[in-house]
Formats: structure tokens, sequence, C-alpha cells
């Protein structure tokens, strides 16, 4: 396999675990949910297996993405009306912090969304 090769199928599976952590889901949860035994998709997380291309839209739909996301095309990913506006790079700057300060951010959000809807 070609470096650039190998280079994509890691960032694959690296976008596979991060979306399926951000479902709450287990490898063996999301296993099922693929028709495939646990080890294979730990070995699609790790990139010891190429994830099939076959694969990506029903990976996509278990995570509610557009296929373009697991590729890593964010750009094609996001609407055509232009610059991501300032909502989504806050949203991309939070998506790169640690997962503690994550979840900070997030109970920080829905405690003024709750007073919001009030």
């Amino acid at each position: 396999m070609a470096s650039s090769e190998k280079a994509f199928f890691v960032a694959l599976g690296k976008r596979v675990a991060e979306l399926r952590h951000a479902q709450g889901l287990t490898q063996q949860q999301l296993a099922e949910q693929l028709g495939v035994a646990q080890q294979t998709l730990a070995h699609y997380e790790g990139a010891k297996l190429r994830v099939p291309a076959s694969m990506l839209p029903q990976l996509a739909q278990v995570f509610n993405v557009p296929v373009d996301t697991l590729l890593g095309n964010v750009a094609k990913a996001q609407s055509k009306r232009g610059p991501a506006s300032q909502l989504q790079r806050s949203i991309e700057r939070i998506s790169e912090l640690p997962k503690p300060k994550q979840r900070f951010v997030m109970e920080m959000l829905e405690t003024v969304l709750a007073q919001a809807s009030r």
C-alpha cells in the first residue's frame, strides 16, 4: 500500500473512531449495526484493514453525516452558501479541544439553551 493510501485509511479509521465515540457507541455496538465482527471494526479504526467503499454510505447513515465527512472532504461536506459561519468555525474549534473541555462547553451551551427556551 502506498504511503498516501496508508495515510488516507489511517485518517478514515480515526474519523470513524471519533464519530463512534461522539455517538456514544462501543465498537461492538457499531460492528453489530454494520454486520461485521468487533475485531474487524477495530482493524478498520486502526487502519490494519481497509474500510470497504461499499460500507461508507452505511457508516454515513449511522453517524448522520455526509460520506464526504467520512472521507475528510470538509469543504464539500459544508453547504455551498459560501464560507463557514462563525458558529461553524466555533464548532470546529470546540471539536479540537480535549474531551473534558468539550463536555464543559456542551454543559454551558445546554444551560444557556435551556434558559432561552423558558
